[in-house]
């Protein structure tokens, strides 16, 4: 009986300490008025919402901002464009519940443009963005003008911000060719295939109003094509209805 007593007085000091030491998740904290001030004025995927869809997409601006660095390299970083940079990676995710990344530590901020060696002066200064590898692995790099101009400008179809999360959403399957396989439905594949290379072609052959370096291969033609969709939806449902409906069961908007 007292050994009893002992083993169950054991299993409870056990208990005890297990439950004072075990890390928790720090517990949100609602936006900031200024924070939810640059949603309201300047994302209109987030103007577009529901109330309720509204607070959804504000704590997880939240749960990333906690979890991910967003610094500046000779850059200023201001609320704005952290607040941008989270809600670029939330748009893409946002219909679906749970989604995080998993691949992605530090947002890196650039004063401009920059090349293929990350080189912000010279020649060759073209890349808005691009997802690290390598010793880069898990960080991403965005050129602050572009950042804000994504956001800034309702009348372009481009996001460098969304283009390289959406990169990042391509890549969780292992492969960043294009076809999210996390994300499309195994109906919707082979046609999703089909209207990239129909859509490739075209921009090819300047036929399209698509940004030509979707043109480069099928993981860009996501990205680009991405952008347009969320940025400008109404006019490539206009213009490109075959696309945006796919575009729909890929994002399940």
């Amino acid at each position: 009986m007292q050994i009893t007593i002992f083993i169950l007085f054991l299993l409870f000091v056990v208990f005890i300490i297990y439950s004072l030491t075990k890390k928790k998740k720090p517990l949100l904290q609602p936006l900031l008025d200024v924070e939810r001030k640059i949603l309201q004025e300047h994302v209109v995927f987030y103007q577009k919402l529901k109330a309720d869809e509204k607070l959804n997409f504000e704590k997880r601006v939240q749960s990333f901002l906690k979890t991910v660095r967003v610094t500046g390299v000779e850059a200023e970083v201001e609320d704005i464009d952290r607040v941008f940079v989270a809600a670029a990676a939330i748009i893409p995710i946002f219909a679906f519940k749970g989604w995080e990344y998993k691949n992605i530590h530090e947002v890196l901020i650039y004063p401009n443009s920059f090349n293929e060696d990350y080189e912000t002066k010279g020649p060759g200064r073209d890349v808005l963005g691009m997802v690290g590898s390598g010793s880069m692995k898990y960080q991403m790099i965005l050129s602050l003008p572009d950042l804000r101009t994504g956001f800034l400008d309702v009348q372009t179809k481009s996001n460098a911000g969304i283009h390289e999360f959406v990169h990042l959403v391509d890549k969780e399957d292992g492969y960043t060719d294009g076809n999210p396989e996390n994300l499309l439905v195994h109906k919707y594949a082979v046609p999703w295939l089909k209207q990239i290379h129909k859509e490739i072609e075209l921009i090819q052959k300047g036929k399209s109003d698509i940004n030509p370096y979707g043109a480069t291969n099928e993981a860009e033609f996501l990205a680009v094509a991405s952008e347009y969709f969320f940025k400008q939806p109404e006019l490539m449902l206009q213009k490109h209805p075959e696309l945006f409906d796919l575009l729909k069961q890929v994002f399940r908007k």
